[in-house]
C-alpha cells in the first residue's frame, strides 16, 4: 500500500462534505437519529444510565455538551459516554451484522456532543454520522472471520471509528485524523466476555466507552498528540496481532485457527475497508430493531409471535417449542445460563427467555425485561419446553439471511410451523416511519407528551436547518 489504511480513511473523511451526500442518505441519517433519540429516552430511567450520569454530574467540568433528557451540561467527552449509554442501554438501537455485528448509532453521541461543543451546524453533524456508519459497517466486513469469532467484542471495531466522527467536527487535518485513529486504535481492544454467559451492565457499556475515548483521542490529536499511523497493518498492529496478516511483507496470511465456532482460516479484506469510498453509503444497508433484544433473536421471535397470534394459541397450550437456528445464533442464545436469567442484560440475550415471554404475552416490549417480569412464573412454565438445535444449512445462509424455523407442538398433539429468513427492520423489510413513531411513543411514554414527541420528530427531520446547540436544547425534558 502506498498509503496507510488510516491515511486513506482520513483523507476521505476530511474531504467529505454535506453537498456530496445524496438526498436518500441524508434522509436515512434522520431516520436513524430519530430511532436513536427514542432509544435514549427509553434508556433514561435505567439503573446503569443513572449511575453513570450521577458520577459525571458530580465530576462537573466545562459546560460543553448536553446530556439528552437530563439537560445537564458537562465536558463533551463525558456527555458522549452518558448519551451513548442511553442509546445503547435497552439493546433497542440499530444493528448491522456481517462478519461482525455492530450498532453504529452508538457513535451518534460523539457527533452530537462535539458538534454542540464546536457550535457547528447540524449539516456538519449529519456528515459525521454518515462517516460513523460508513466505517463501522465497513469494519464489520474487514476481519475474516469477524473479531467476534476470534472471541473479541465489536467495541474493538468502534475504537477506530469514534475518533473519525469526533475529528470531523473538530476540523482535524488529515495528519491529525491519522494520529487520532492511531491513538484510539491502540488501547480499546475489548474481550468478548461482556456478551458471553451471564451478562452484566458492561454488555451495553463497552461500546460507549470506546466512543467516549475516541472523542478524547481526537482532542489529543488536535493539540498535536501523535499516534501510530500503521495501527491497522503495521508490525504488531491490529491485523498482525489478530492473526492472518504478514506485517513484514504487507500481505494477507490466511492462518487456520480455532475460534468460537471451530477452526477457520483467519484473514483480512482490506478492499472492504477502503475501496470505493463515496461510490455509495453503508448507512443504506443498516437495519433497525423491532424488539429490544439481541439482534439474532428477532427472526425467531417473529416466527413465534406469528404462530401464537395466527393460531390463537395460549401459553398453557404449549407442550414443546423446537427452534432451528444457525450456529452463531445457537452459540450466543442457547447458552445454559440463558435458561434462568437473573438480569435484564442476560434476559434480552436469552432466546429461551425471549420466546417464553413472547408465548406468554404474545408481544415483546421493554416491559418484558423488568425485574417483576423476570419473576413471572408463567415464563418458567414454558421456558424449559423450548429446545434449540444448530443447523449447518442455516449457517451457510448467514449473514445474507438470518433463517429461523420454529415448530410449536401443543398438548393435544398438533404442530404449527413457521419459517422466516429475516426479521422486521432488516433493509429488505424496513421499519416504516409509522413503525418508528410507535417505537418512539412506547419508549418516551411518561416522559414526553404527544405534542412534545411531534416537536422532536419535526426537529429531527428539519435538522439540516438547525445548529447543533439548538438541536440538543430540544432534547431536554421540561
Amino acid at each position: 500500500m502506498k498509503k496507510s489504511i488510516a491515511r486513506q480513511i482520513a483523507e476521505f473523511s476530511v474531504g467529505l462534505k454535506y453537498e456530496d451526500l445524496p438526498e436518500d442518505v441524508v434522509y436515512e441519517v434522520k431516520r436513524y437519529l430519530y430511532d436513536s433519540i427514542a432509544c435514549a429516552f427509553g434508556g433514561y430511567r435505567t439503573k446503569d444510565v443513572n449511575i453513570m450520569y450521577d458520577i459525571y454530574k458530580d465530576f462537573g467540568g466545562k459546560d460543553e455538551a448536553t446530556v439528552m433528557g437530563f439537560g445537564q451540561k458537562m465536558p463533551a467527552v463525558n456527555a458522549t459516554l452518558v448519551n451513548s449509554l442511553m442509546i445503547r442501554a435497552l439493546d433497542f438501537n440499530d444493528i448491522y451484522w456481517k462478519e461482525d455485528p455492530s450498532h453504529p448509532s452508538d457513535l451518534i453521541p460523539a457527533a452530537l456532543s462535539v458538534g454542540e461543543m464546536m457550535d457547528t451546524s447540524m449539516k456538519d453533524v449529519i456528515v459525521a454520522i454518515v462517516l460513523a456508519y460508513e466505517f463501522e459497517q465497513r469494519l464489520c466486513l474487514f476481519a475474516k472471520p469477524g473479531v467476534r469469532e476470534r472471541k473479541w467484542h465489536h467495541a474493538t471495531l468502534t475504537q477506530f471509528v469514534s475518533p473519525i466522527v469526533a475529528g470531523k467536527l473538530l476540523n482535524l487535518t488529515v495528519d491529525q485524523m491519522v494520529n487520532a485513529i492511531g491513538i484510539n486504535g491502540s488501547h480499546n481492544h475489548t474481550i468478548g466476555c461482556p456478551t458471553a454467559g451471564v451478562l452484566t451492565m458492561m454488555k451495553n457499556t463497552v461500546d460507549p466507552m470506546a466512543v467516549q475515548s475516541g472523542v478524547f483521542a481526537a482532542l489529543l490529536a488536535q493539540k498535536g498528540y501523535s499516534g501510530t499511523e500503521k495501527v491497522f497493518e503495521g508490525k504488531e498492529g491490529f491485523m498482525d496481532a489478530f492473526i492472518g496478516w504478514d506485517a513484514k511483507d504487507g500481505n494477507v496470511n490466511p492462518t487456520e485457527m480455532m475460534g468460537r465456532d471451530g477452526a477457520s482460516n483467519w484473514s483480512w479484506d482490506v478492499s472492504a475497508l477502503v475501496d470505493g469510498l463515496g461510490d455509495s453509503y453503508k448507512i443504506m444497508e443498516c437495519g433497525m430493531k423491532a424488539f429490544p433484544t439481541e439482534a439474532l433473536t428477532h427472526t425467531h421471535i417473529s416466527c413465534t409471535l406469528n404462530l401464537m397470534r395466527k393460531n390463537d394459541l395460549n401459553y398453557s397450550d404449549v407442550e414443546e417449542v423446537k427452534v432451528t437456528a444457525f450456529a452463531q445464533a445457537y452459540d450466543i442464545l442457547f447458552d445454559p445460563t440463558k435458561y434462568r436469567p437473573a438480569s435484564r442484560e442476560t434476559a434480552d440475550h436469552s432466546l429461551p427467555y425471549c420466546l417464553a415471554a413472547a408465548i406468554v404475552d404474545k408481544k415483546i416490549t421493554t416491559q418484558s425485561f423488568t425485574d417483576e417480569k423476570l419473576k413471572d412464573p408463567r415464563i418458567f412454565e414454558v421456558i424449559d419446553r423450548i429446545k434449540g438445535e444448530p443447523s449447518i444449512e442455516f449457517e451457510k445462509m448467514f449473514p445474507a439471511k438470518q433463517p429461523s424455523r420454529v415448530v410449536i407442538t401443543t398438548k393435544d398433539g398438533k404442530q404449527f410451523e413457521e419459517y422466516m429468513e429475516y426479521p422486521k427492520g432488516d433493509p429488505r423489510e424496513p421499519m416504516t416511519l409509522e413503525d418508528l413513531d410507535d417505537k418512539f411513543e412506547a419508549l418516551a411514554n411518561g416522559l414526553l407528551s404527544e405534542d412534545e414527541q411531534k416537536v422532536i420528530k419535526a426537529m429531527v427531520f428539519d435538522a439540516e436547518n438547525l445548529g447543533a446547540k439548538e438541536f440538543m436544547a430540544g432534547l431536554v425534558l421540561n
